[in-house]
């Protein structure tokens, strides 16, 4: 069957098609331009330097992997002109893009998306014509049937005549952008007048309007991409104005924002209004600026607005957080996440979390080029210890990543001078998208919640169409040596999707795409988020189901070896069972993993199933353990799922998957009316580092787990958290209005009181610790007064306008 691609899915087939390379230059003057020649030789340089870009540098054409790779380019080249095959409707048989005002808007969708990906082969063609070591560099015959190719799709549908249909995004970035890129690389072959032509469909589809306002499909990530379009427009037609109009076009894409699409102060980033997207829109966003900083470089046109340094910080605070071992969180991808074994023109590219965040690695290495010689020399540190700590899918072996992005990430390896930095510890909270992520030594998890501002999940083009629990709580983790292909190896396809690690849901059978395209559905809630210290943790989600009567009140605790997971509240009244998964592990083909529970091993065999009543702790063999304080019922469950990646995602392959799960469970029951739970999960503990937590009694101690409050106290670690859904008191705190608490006693003497209003809705807030304290060494403007003594009172101020961010307040205790 023809796969038809959604935009993003494209993306990143074209760029695999975007491969390889060695530089060579084209130095003819424009074939039409009344500049000086001194400008005449500034859009030869552009063009020159778009084809290094986009081809490659640095590397030989006859040492591995590069010679492989441009065999392998090729090999595709002459696959593709032996079947290209012009005639009325399409270039090439099974990419018909002719619209015969198709049934559905889904089928309109992929004819226009055909059309895109007619571009994209010629693309290829034109690079294997344009590099050395592909067989066929400079082939005559090749270079007609390109030339060929482009005249008949602007004679057919790419034209200043033609009416879009289906996708815009294939008629304004898609399709423009591969079109200009053949023609730079072919410019010396194309007559003047065929390069008027091609742009002035361009012009006709990518008018400057497409940049005149920020907003709808001209925001983040897809204004980058448009301004990619004019600027090349610009560079091929020799029209200064064109490039200007790009440089200053991406200015609105720097400045943080406060709603909506783009960047935040905390390091969020939204793409489609309501969808964190850091790992795919905003991994195109980071490569398209990447391009255009190093484009227009040097160059008259270069980008000189200070807010580019936004994007530079963004690097460390907004990407940097969700890249663990090569890899980039899927809590932060948005639909992509279903996209699996998709059939492109070079091979079969499996998209899942390690390929996406390698491109991230290359476009952090190309970015580094236009920042300071110190961010530079980081970032490359930085991308040096992913790619050596990315054991599951080596990114030097990823067949997907186009070789400029490989001739980069090359030249990190080989830098000697260049020593790989350490996955750093510590804990980001995300209040602007609803999510967290925690990093430990030895592994590294994430959180992802929704809210009224934050989508439950995203579906659209037929994708991730059974996603709806995936912001109901889901908590990811991976390991520094195990576990990472986790969520790689056909996880979305195969795993129960109302049993998602972390999650509380009902059964309620939901409909494909069930909530509405593009982030539509929002929960009506306030109260989610948290407060932290950089290092440790308490954020909580008030979680309503999709369309779903679920309430449920939800805490994580996240601690130095574990994270502490409650939930009270939990009613339903859907007829349904309720459960919320305490993990729902991928063991992939084989599952010979062991499994214990209060040191019983259990039967390695599938199907197999078991209630644990009175469980104390459980273990998986070579993943981690699971602490229930006071013990728990709970349900342990081992299985073998088939799943299609076509069920999850129309466009997806239809091959069968089978993979095993252990899966771990509270079973809530049928309309459950204040169910709760309560478990510590430890990431990487052996079973006796398990039972030995489980034996210490007075580690943890839950203070209250309850719909009004939550929290726990870690004596050890001199740790208290508590999330106030309602005002009230808690142990030794009082709060009161509803407030995230978390307080850090230190070993000498002083402690560290982190406050938030995840609610965003608190004009004033009264604190009262129960504890000695002599002083208030610091303490943000939001609190307006502090009284110290036998106990602490902080009373604060208008909180609605902090974001829902941390407020610090250090004392000395009495």
């Amino acid at each position: 069957m023809t796969t038809r691609w959604s935009r993003r899915g494209f993306l990143a087939a074209s760029s695999t098609a975007l491969a390889l390379g060695v530089h060579t230059t084209a130095d003819a003057s424009p074939l039409t331009s009344t500049d000086t020649t001194e400008a005449a030789d500034a859009f030869a340089t552009l063009r020159a330097k778009w084809r290094t870009l986009v081809l490659g540098e640095g590397f030989s054409p006859t040492a591995e992997p590069f010679k492989s790779r441009l065999a392998e380019l090729g090999t595709t080249a002459s696959t593709l002109r032996s079947t290209m095959a012009p005639v009325s409707g399409s270039l090439w048989p099974d990419l018909v893009y002719a619209d015969p005002e198709p049934d559905t808007d889904q089928e309109s969708y992929g004819y226009s998306g055909n059309m895109n990906a007619s571009y994209t082969r010629l693309s290829t063609l034109a690079q294997a014509y344009s590099q050395q070591g592909t067989g066929l560099t400079g082939d005559s015959t090749l270079r007609d049937d390109i030339l060929t190719g482009l005249d008949h799709l602007h004679t057919e549908v790419y034209n200043e005549n033609q009416t879009r249909y289906g996708n815009w995004y294939s008629w304004q970035i898609g399709a423009p952008q591969a079109l200009l890129d053949v023609c730079v690389l072919m410019y010396d072959q194309l007559s003047a007048a065929q390069i008027t032509s091609y742009l002035n469909a361009v012009d006709h589809f990518v008018p400057d309007s497409a940049v005149s306002s920020y907003s709808g499909t001209s925001t983040g990530a897809n204004r980058v991409d448009l301004c990619r379009v004019l600027a090349l427009r610009g560079v091929v037609g020799a029209n200064s104005a064109k490039i200007a109009l790009a440089r200053d076009a991406l200015s609105p894409v720097f400045p943080y924002v406060t709603g909506g699409d783009g960047l935040y102060t905390d390091g969020s980033f939204i793409q489609h209004t309501t969808v964190p997207y850091t790992g795919s829109y905003g991994s195109v966003m980071l490569g398209g600026l990447g391009l255009l900083f190093a484009l227009l470089a040097g160059s008259t046109w270069a980008v000189t607005d200070a807010g580019r340094q936004i994007v530079f910080d963004a690097v460390e605070n907004a990407w940097a957080p969700f890249l663990y071992n090569g890899l980039v969180m899927d809590g932060v991808s948005g639909r992509a996440v279903s996209r699996g074994l998709a059939t492109s023109d070079t091979k079969q590219i499996q998209q899942d979390d390690h390929l996406r965040g390698h491109p991230i690695l290359a476009s952090i290495v190309l970015l580094g080029q236009g920042a300071s010689s110190a961010e530079n020399a980081r970032w490359r540190g930085l991308v040096k210890g992913w790619i050596q700590r990315d054991y599951y899918s080596p990114p030097m072996s990823d067949p997907a990543l186009s070789l400029p992005s490989l001739s980069r990430l090359t030249g990190v390896v080989d830098d000697t001078a260049v020593s790989a930095i350490a996955e750093p510890t510590g804990h980001r909270l995300f209040t602007n998208m609803s999510r967290a992520t925690h990093r430990r030594p030895g592994w590294a998890a994430s959180i992802s919640m929704a809210d009224r501002r934050i989508t439950y999940y995203e579906t659209g083009n037929g994708e991730n169409l059974h996603g709806w629990h995936t912001g109901s709580g889901m908590l990811y983790w991976w390991g520094d040596t195990f576990g990472n292909g986790q969520y790689s190896d056909a996880f979305w396809p195969t795993v129960d999707p109302y049993r998602l690690p972390g999650t509380t849901a009902s059964r309620l059978a939901l409909a494909d795409a069930a909530g509405g395209d593009w982030g539509a559905s929002l929960p009506d809630v306030n109260w989610v988020g948290g407060t932290t210290d950089g290092q440790r943790a308490a954020i909580g989600q008030y979680l309503k189901g999709l369309q779903s009567t679920l309430l449920a009140k939800k805490s994580w605790f996240c601690l130095d070896d574990s994270i502490v997971c409650l939930g009270a509240g939990i009613k339903c009244t859907d007829g349904t069972a309720v459960e919320s998964t305490v993990e729902n592990r991928n063991l992939g083909p084989t599952g010979n993993t062991s499994f214990q529970a209060d040191g019983v091993t259990k039967p390695l065999s599938y199907p197999w199933s078991e209630t644990l009543t009175g469980a104390g702790w459980a273990h998986i063999g070579g993943h981690g353990g699971y602490v229930f304080p006071g013990g728990a019922t709970v349900k342990a469950l081992r299985e073998a799922r088939d799943g299609k990646w076509s069920d999850i995602n129309r466009g997806g392959t239809t091959a069968v998957l089978n993979r095993k799960y252990l899966t771990l469970y509270v079973d809530h029951g049928t309309n459950p009316t204040g169910a709760s739970y309560a478990y510590l999960l430890m990431p990487g503990a052996t079973a006796a580092q398990t039972q030995t937590r489980a034996a210490a009694n007075g580690w943890l101690t839950v203070l209250a787990n309850t719909d009004s409050q939550q929290g726990v106290a870690v004596p050890p670690l001199g740790f208290t958290g508590v999330n106030f859904w309602f005002g009230g008191t808690v142990g030794a705190l009082t709060a009161s209005n509803p407030c995230c608490v978390m307080i850090n006693e230190k070993s000498d003497g002083t402690a560290v009181i982190c406050v938030s209003d995840p609610m965003r809705m608190q004009t004033s807030l009264t604190l009262t610790w129960n504890r000695a304290v002599s002083t208030v060494t610091s303490k943000p403007s939001t609190v307006t007064s502090a009284t110290t003594g036998s106990s602490l009172t902080l009373t604060f101020g208008d909180l609605r306008t902090t974001a829902g961010v941390t407020q610090k307040i250090s004392v000395k205790l009495g």
